[in-house]
């Protein structure tokens, strides 16, 4: 095809939309080399002000009160789609948005947060812009803001996604099962002995991945890794701390019988997810999704209410993850777990299975194939 021109909105309340889009971003120029990709954070392109304000809302109300970022959530997804609500959360922006989607003139738009698509599918619906939109849901659950009357094409991660949109009204052909879009590195198969050797690590040890999220909002992370540090079991921690300084310091300095190595904000998590045996993690779309690419069996702590807690129930359903809701849970499940090597091979069997495959180059086909 001729020069495609393609915008993709994502945002950053939490990592995984941003993720989303830039794996989706790698695929389309693996596909389509001319390409030309303007990608563009929805809440800064509105206002940088109102954007930082509203993350660090977010960050801090999913550490300190994650029941009360629940109640928003479940109160939000009854929002009903002709409500006066929905209808403001609809016009946020408009102005803005038309103004440079004129100026951009786009063969297609793709959206990897929900509110952007509820905005530009209305706009889409009315006629007022003319490049289909795609909406690419990034949980293993359906809030009732991706239910949109104007958007082209639906990016589901799996069948349970594909039955509640269309539980919500949209058509099945509207949508594509291609697993949640990931960094096509995760797929790669990469040697074991030799990440290991890299990393400085054991392979005769197993090896437990801690990874906190991208702000640190992984509940008790100190006392995990006090745990794992001092367990009768033999085994080696690694610690991803992502943006939190202040948890990394805190961290980097304990010590046990057993060794462990902290990071902060990396780029190389593929590496770190093919030699561990066992991820602990919140429940974040991306980073399951990639633990799932990964064939890494999961221990999922303390779900955030809301997309998280419906992500656990879907890794947990398929046989993928275990759920801990406290520290008694956690350690318990642990050791279990480390005494029967056989149940963390189940695990890995049930990851391998969970997904597709190659997510990020499925879901580029199907754009493609909306566009010409």
């Amino acid at each position: 095809m001729g020069e495609l021109r393609v915008l993709v909105f994502s945002a950053t309340f939490g990592a995984g939309h941003l993720r989303a889009a830039e794996a989706l971003i790698e695929a389309v120029r693996k596909k389509s080399p001319e390409a030309e990709i303007t990608h563009l954070d929805f809440g800064a392109f509105i206002s940088k002000t109102l954007n930082t304000i509203v993350k660090n809302t977010y960050i801090e109300l999913i550490k300190h009160t994650p029941r009360l970022y629940g109640m928003f959530y479940y109160r939000t997804s009854k929002i009903r789609p002709q409500s006066l609500i929905q209808r403001f959360i609809n016009i946020l922006g408009r102005k803005e948005f038309l103004d440079y989607i004129k100026g951009l003139n786009p063969d297609v738009i793709i959206c990897t947060y929900p509110v952007i698509a509820g905005v530009l599918g209305e706009l889409r619906f009315k006629g007022v812009i003319h490049a289909p939109v795609v909406s690419v849901v990034t949980d293993y659950g359906v809030h009732s803001q991706y239910i949109q009357r104007g958007v082209d094409l639906y990016i589901a991660g799996c069948q349970d996604v594909y039955k509640d949109l269309i539980a919500g009204g949209i058509a099945r052909e509207r949508i594509r099962i291609t697993g949640i879009p990931v960094d096509p590195k995760f797929e790669e198969e990469l040697d074991r002995a030799e990440i290991a050797e890299k990393l400085n690590l054991k392979l005769i040890r197993p090896t437990i991945l801690v990874m906190v999220g991208a702000y640190g909002v992984l509940g008790g992370s100190k006392h995990i890794c006090r745990f794992l540090l001092d367990s009768s079991s033999p085994l080696q921690v690694l610690v991803v701390c992502g943006r939190d300084e202040k948890l990394y310091r805190s961290l980097e300095g304990l010590e046990g019988r057993n060794p462990m190595v902290c990071y902060g904000y990396i780029n190389n998590v593929e590496e770190l997810m093919s030699v561990s045996d066992l991820v602990i993690t919140k429940a974040g779309g991306l980073t399951v999704s990639e633990s799932l690419t990964k064939k890494l069996p999961m221990i999922i702590y303390k779900p955030i209410p809301g997309q998280e807690e419906e992500n656990a129930c879907f890794l947990e359903r398929i046989g993928a993850a275990k759920l801990a809701k406290t520290e008694e849970e956690l350690e318990a499940t642990i050791q279990y777990l480390l005494s029967h090597p056989e149940e963390i091979e189940s695990m890995r069997r049930a990851a391998a299975k969970a997904l597709p495959g190659h997510a990020a180059e499925r879901a580029v086909e199907e754009i493609l194939a909306l566009v010409q």
